[in-house]
């Protein structure tokens, strides 16, 4: 349902976009396609955050712990 919702909108933009003068509409187009990209990339960052784990501080404090027992052998 919001796919069908989004592509008359956009249909509509579109068509206001065609009538405008070429320098507002282009503007105008620019931004709403910037705006997509870069809201695309902040959700492509938030799910690559939560899908890749972040190191757990005790692993990493045994790793450190490993390495200094390793350097003072």
């Amino acid at each position: 349902m919001y796919l069908l919702i989004s592509i008359i909108i956009c249909t509509l933009i579109g068509f206001l976009l065609i009538m405008m003068s070429p320098l507002i509409g282009g503007v105008i187009a620019f931004g709403l396609v910037l705006g997509c990209l870069v809201r695309g990339l902040y959700l492509l960052n938030l799910i690559y955050n939560q899908v890749v784990p972040q190191k757990d501080k005790v692993q990493s404090a045994y790793d450190d712990y490993l390495e200094e027992r390793e350097k003072s052998s």
